[in-house]
């Protein structure tokens, strides 16, 4: 029970902060101190009994151990916490900032496509999907380089998490495409929020060096059963992104049902 106790105190955990491991150091050392005392008393009273005292008198050694043993032994202990307790503590940042990394699209700060697959997949019951495309990107590039693009899908995917929020998980999913989808919001207010994100887009006005630069999106909704998975529901997603492609581009498209060639397809544009 003693050797329990002993190792449950001892046990290092996560630290929120360098200042979490210094006050977890300070508990650590007075329990070690405490510990280390009452042995040193019992080791005493041990070699008092059996005649091995190197002290003539009992209260000279008790004075002793009692000005020695806490301070060196707290001493020692937090030294010992605090510097293995920082490493832990930097280790445990270093591994949340790669996690972070791993699912993150470093250029629009949304997550990236495994972030997203993986979210999606995870989350049970029905959910609505919107894939966007930038439109005419290429042109984007072409006429005012590379970095302008760049500053483009900042715009846009900023735009994209301001309008869908909380409830909904914004993705680059590469180049000029982004992805969102819900299980929270009802498939009416996210088609609303599709069209709200278009219509916001299509009035950015993106300062790049001299010159204003606007752009549209494209977008198809598709809305996922308990029984789909991603790449069903990301196919019929992607067909009607390429329908409002086609269709003129600048507009939503959306449907109900699961995919069938009988569902019914709405459209919504700019005027």
């Amino acid at each position: 029970m003693i050797r329990d106790w002993i190792v449950k105190q001892l046990m290092l955990g996560e630290f929120s902060s360098y200042g979490d491991v210094c006050r977890k150091s300070v508990l650590v050392g007075l329990k070690v101190s405490l510990v280390a005392y009452l042995l040193n008393l019992s080791l005493h009273g041990l070699l008092y009994f059996s005649g091995l005292m190197p002290y003539e008198k009992m209260g000279d050694a008790l004075f002793l151990a009692t000005v020695l043993t806490p301070p060196i032994a707290f001493t020692i202990s937090v030294a010992a916490y605090i510097a293995v307790g920082f490493a832990i503590h930097d280790l445990g940042v270093s591994r949340d900032e790669l996690e972070w990394l791993s699912r993150t699209d470093m250029l629009s700060g949304l997550a990236n496509r495994r972030a997203f697959l993986t979210a999606f997949e995870t989350t049970e019951g029905e959910k609505t999907m919107v894939v966007f495309d930038i439109d005419r990107f290429k042109t984007v590039n072409d006429s005012h380089g590379h970095s302008a693009g760049d500053k483009v899908i900042g715009e846009v995917a900023n735009m994209l998490s301001t309008v869908f929020g909380d409830r909904s998980l914004c993705a680059r999913l590469g180049g000029e495409e982004f992805a969102v989808f819900s299980g929270e919001v009802p498939f009416g207010e996210f088609a609303a929020l599709s069209e709200l994100a278009r219509m916001r887009i299509a009035g950015l006005q993106i300062e790049v060096d001299d010159s204003v630069v606007q752009v549209t999106v494209s977008a198809g909704i598709a809305r996922c059963s308990e029984n789909e998975t991603f790449s069903q529901t990301f196919s019929r997603a992607d067909k009607l992104l390429y329908r409002a492609k086609t269709s003129g581009r600048n507009r939503v498209m959306f449907c109900f049902g699961p995919g069938s060639p009988t569902e019914t397809v709405f459209q919504a544009k700019s005027a």
